[in-house]
C-alpha cells in the first residue's frame, strides 16, 4: 500500500495548518504512520489520494450514518444549493428539523440550532448556569464535551491520545468551577453534592461514554444522576452529540428511559454538514435571547444546507428496521473481534450498544476512564497498523467508537473480522 501523496500533503499541511491537522486526533500521533488524505467515499467504503480503498468504521467520526454519499442526502443538498446557500435568516428547513427532533426526543420540546457540538454544550452550559444562578458544573473523568473552557479538564479522547493535560489556556477559576466524577460512581457524585450541592448547576454526562472508547452506563447509574439533581435543583444534561439518533431512536434517552432537563445534539443531526442543537424544557428554552435574558447567536446556525442533510438523514433512520440493522452490524463486529481475540490468546473486552461498539485490550470490565487507561495500549498500534493496512479503516484512538452505518453489508464485517484475525496476531506480539 503506498501512502506517498498523503506523505507528500501532510508535509504541505503541516507548513500552514497547526500539526498538519484540523482536529488533533486525525494526526496519527498515537499509532504512527501518515494520516491518510481521504479523496472520495462511497457507502461505506473511502479512497484516499494515492487510491487505496478502506471500508470506513469512523464515518467522518459519527455523523455519516447513511454512508458516504447517501443518495437521498446528496439529492436534498443539491435541492438546497440550487437556492442559495445560507441567508442568515430564517428558513422552513429550520422549523421541518426542530419538529422531527423534538417528535424523537422525549424531554426536548424546544431546542435551537447551533453549527457544532462545541457551541451545543457551551450553550447548554452557559443556559444552566443562568437558569439556576450557580456556577460549579460537574463532570466525568474521560467524557468529552468539545473543547469548552469548563469542560476541557479529564476531557478523554483527544487530549488522552496526546497524553496532554487539556487544561492549558483555561483560566485557573474556570477550572476551578468543574468538579470531576469518575464515569459509573454514583457514590462520588453523591459525596460531590454533600459538599457542593447548593452550588451546582448542572451535571453534564455522555449517556453512553464515546471518548474514552465505547463504555455504557451501569444500570441505575442515569437513574440515580436524575435523583440526586432532582434533590438539589441542578439541571441534568445529556451529551447526545454521538448518541442522539445513533443507539436509538430517541437518543440514548429513550434507550435508558431517562430524561435530562437539557439535551445537546451534533453529528448525525447534521448529516455529514456542520450542525448542532441544543434543547430540553420550555421553560428552561424560553430564557435564550430573544424570548429571554441569556444570549447566543450564530451566523450559520440553521444553514440550509445543514438542515437539508439533516432532515434526508434522519428520514433514513425513520425507516423500518433501522436500528435492528446497525444493532446487528456492531454486535457482530464487537462479537466477533472478541472471538478471535480468544482464539489468539489475547486479553481483550468489546460491547457493542446500538450503532456503535468498541474494544479495548484488557480483560474487562472497564466502567471508567481509570479502567481504560489501564487497557494495553501498546497492543492497539500493531492492530491499528494492520487493519489499515489490510484496508480497514478504524479511529486512529485507542479512546473512540467505532461506527457501524445503514451502508455496511454482512460481506463488509466479514472482511474486517478476516483483517482483525490478522492484525490480532500481530498485536498479541507485544508484551
Amino acid at each position: 500500500m503506498t501512502t506517498d501523496r498523503s506523505k507528500e500533503l501532510f508535509k504541505r499541511a503541516k507548513r500552514v495548518i497547526p500539526g498538519g491537522v484540523d482536529s488533533p486526533v486525525r494526526a496519527f500521533g498515537s499509532v504512527g504512520g501518515v494520516p491518510r488524505f481521504i479523496a472520495r467515499g462511497k457507502g461505506c467504503r473511502v479512497w484516499d489520494v494515492d487510491g487505496n480503498e478502506y471500508i470506513d468504521f469512523v464515518g467522518s467520526w459519527g455523523p455519516l450514518i447513511a454512508g458516504h454519499a447517501n443518495p437521498s442526502v446528496l439529492k436534498a443538498l443539491r435541492a438546497a444549493m440550487a437556492l442559495g446557500t445560507s441567508f442568515g435568516a430564517p428558513t422552513e428547513l429550520e422549523i421541518e428539523l426542530a419538529e422531527m427532533i423534538t417528535g424523537a426526543l422525549p424531554s426536548v420540546k424546544k431546542l435551537r440550532f447551533v453549527s457544532s457540538g462545541t457551541e451545543a454544550t457551551m450553550s447548554a452550559l452557559r443556559l444552566a448556569r443562568g437558569a439556576t444562578g450557580r456556577e460549579r458544573v460537574l463532570k466525568f473523568e474521560g467524557c468529552y464535551h468539545g473543547h469548552v473552557d469548563a469542560l476541557l479538564l479529564g476531557a478523554g479522547s483527544g487530549v488522552a491520545t496526546l497524553g496532554i493535560p487539556g487544561t492549558p489556556g483555561v483560566p485557573a477559576s474556570y477550572a476551578d468551577l468543574t468538579i470531576q466524577a469518575p464515569y459509573n460512581d454514583i457514590g462520588a457524585v453523591q459525596q460531590a453534592f454533600e459538599r457542593w450541592g447548593n452550588e451546582i448547576a448542572c451535571v453534564v454526562v455522555e449517556p453512553l461514554a464515546g471518548n474514552m472508547g465505547c463504555i455504557p452506563p451501569r444500570p441505575g447509574f442515569l437513574k440515580a444522576l436524575r435523583e440526586c439533581c432532582d434533590r438539589s435543583g441542578a439541571l441534568l444534561i445529556f451529551d447526545e452529540v454521538i448518541t442522539g439518533f445513533r443507539l436509538a431512536w430517541g437518543g440514548a434517552q429513550k434507550l435508558y428511559r431517562v430524561k435530562p432537563d437539557l439535551t445537546c445534539l451534533g453529528k448525525i443531526v447534521g448529516g455529514g454538514l456542520p450542525a448542532a442543537a441544543y434543547g430540553g424544557r420550555r421553560d428552561l428554552m424560553a430564557q435564550i435571547a430573544p424570548e429571554g435574558p441569556i444570549y447566543q447567536a450564530g451566523t450559520l446556525s440553521g444553514n440550509p444546507l445543514a438542515m437539508a442533510a439533516g432532515l434526508a438523514t434522519l428520514g433514513e433512520l425513520a425507516k423500518e428496521g433501522t436500528y435492528e440493522r446497525l444493532g446487528a452490524i456492531s454486535k457482530r463486529m464487537a462479537e466477533g473481534l472478541a472471538e478471535i481475540a480468544r482464539e489468539v490468546g489475547v486479553e481483550f473486552t468489546s460491547v457493542a450498544v446500538g450503532g456503535a461498539f468498541g474494544f479495548f485490550f484488557h480483560p474487562g470490565p472497564v466502567h471508567n476512564f481509570a479502567d481504560a487507561q489501564q487497557a494495553h495500549a501498546g497492543r492497539f498500534k500493531p492492530f491499528f497498523q494492520s487493519m489499515l493496512e489490510q484496508g480497514i479503516y478504524l479511529a486512529p484512538s485507542p479512546f473512540e467508537c467505532g461506527f457501524a452505518s445503514l451502508a455496511h453489508k454482512d460481506r463488509d464485517i466479514e472482511a474486517a473480522l478476516a483483517a482483525a484475525k490478522v492484525a490480532m496476531r500481530k498485536a498479541a506480539r507485544v508484551r
